[in-house]
């Protein structure tokens, strides 16, 4: 049995949010291909992830021993440890992620939990594990001219790599927002992309 870590990242809710759309069609196509799997839902604003905490951070760069799940903080990289199979569904935001998903991800970038440097350089301590991120953009970010400008998903492929997870996949569902669009179509396109490719993750 695998552990799905599912992490949301979106200020607008289900229903309305064309991130989550897709996103819950993943996970409603990767419930039933995959119905003995367990699905952690970690909906960031319901969460209420904050920055780092001002002060002394040297426990978030090398845990003491005993620290485990009860920690505010370290929790999440404990999480994030224990998971075999990551979602992640977030807008593209002036040009990047939500801010607070970059606060999470400062929280599971954790020395000795997450990764580790050796005297060759840094180790990621989740390797063997993979990814889907699910995103959407107002414009056209895939190639051309804007491919340079998309700094998003080019964040978290590069940051999971550095944890040691190099099978990362993307769904985006782009020119939501050029007046003209179909965006149902383009939407729908990406949820048929979704459930097909949750079958086999």
């Amino acid at each position: 049995m695998a552990k799905v870590l599912y992490i949301k990242a979106n200020a607008r809710p289900d229903g309305i949010s064309r991130t989550f759309r897709i996103s819950e069609s993943f996970i409603e196509s990767y419930k039933k291909t995959h119905p003995s799997d367990e699905i952690i839902t970690l909906d960031l604003y319901k969460e209420g992830i904050s920055f780092l905490p001002s002060g002394d951070l040297l426990d978030l760069h090398r845990p003491e021993e005993g620290t485990g799940r009860d920690h505010p903080i370290l929790k999440y990289a404990f999480q994030f440890l224990e998971a075999d199979k990551y979602v992640i569904a977030e807008p593209l935001w002036n040009l990047s992620i939500p801010a607070i998903l970059k606060a999470y991800l400062d929280y599971i970038m954790v020395t000795g939990i997450t990764f580790e440097y050796t005297p060759t350089g840094p180790v990621g301590l989740c390797q063997g594990r993979k990814a889907v991120n699910i995103t959407t953009r107002g414009g056209a970010y895939l190639e051309g001219s804007g491919a340079a400008f998309e700094m998003g998903d080019r964040y978290l492929r590069t940051l999971f790599a550095f944890l040691g997870i190099r099978d990362f996949k993307t769904i985006a569902a782009e020119e939501l927002d050029v007046i003209g669009n179909d965006v149902e179509a383009i939407v729908g396109k990406a949820i048929r992309e979704a459930r097909e490719m949750a079958k086999l993750f």
